[in-house]
């Protein structure tokens, strides 16, 4: 018997934790509309979290399947749910900052790696400088050995998100951003380019 808190694809028909999955609602009009918080009203569906997954249930016209009928399906459903999860993280990221629970910035980043309350993860700037990248590795090896590090955002887009120029180096303590952070990153991981989710320690399902 199912769990209350697992679901099955629409595409492999396999049983998963809801954390591996994503969801879609039907709206009146019946059109797909891509549900990541999964809170939408009305019957839902859900394919496993990854582009592949997504694509192919499109392709497949699994939805059509799940809802019964005919669906309309946006044209880049993939894509939409990638951006979500993008700014679900970056959103994840601000409230971290704003409870204190965030490292941001070189300097910052090494004293959060020294502290003594284990931090839960790195986020590192795709286009930062790689010498700034090795010298923070190595410490977080030491420090923090087996650290996921996150790197999908660059600088620019970290910064815009944090209220800084630019930023770089994350470290982001334990606490309930660091455990959304788990579940978000393990599914954009299914929409990023081979090596893009270097080191994430985030699960695929």
């Amino acid at each position: 018997m199912k769990t209350p808190r697992e679901r099955r694809c629409v595409v492999t028909g396999e049983t998963a934790h809801e954390d591996q999955l994503l969801r879609v609602a039907l709206s009146p009009d019946r059109v797909i509309v891509p549900d990541l918080a999964a809170r939408l009203p009305g019957r839902g569906a859900w394919v496993s979290a990854s582009r592949e997954a997504v694509e192919l249930a499109v392709r497949k016209k699994a939805f059509f399947r799940a809802f019964e009928g005919p669906v309309e399906v946006p044209e880049d459903l993939a894509g939409m749910f990638e951006r979500q999860l993008r700014e679900a993280i970056l959103q994840t990221l601000g409230l971290a900052r704003r409870a204190g629970r965030l490292a941001i910035g070189y300097d910052a980043a090494r004293q959060g790696l020294a502290q003594a309350a284990r931090p839960a993860w790195r986020i590192e700037a795709s286009d930062g400088a790689s010498d700034g990248r090795r010298k923070v590795d190595a410490l977080a090896f030491n420090a923090a050995p087996g650290l996921p590090v996150l790197e999908a955002f660059d600088a620019e887009t970290l910064g815009a998100a944090l209220g800084r120029s630019g930023v770089v180096h994350l470290v982001l303590a334990e606490g309930p951003e660091a455990r959304r952070i788990t579940v978000l990153a393990g599914k954009l991981a299914g929409f990023l380019p081979a090596g893009e989710d270097r080191d994430s320690g985030a699960g695929r399902g």
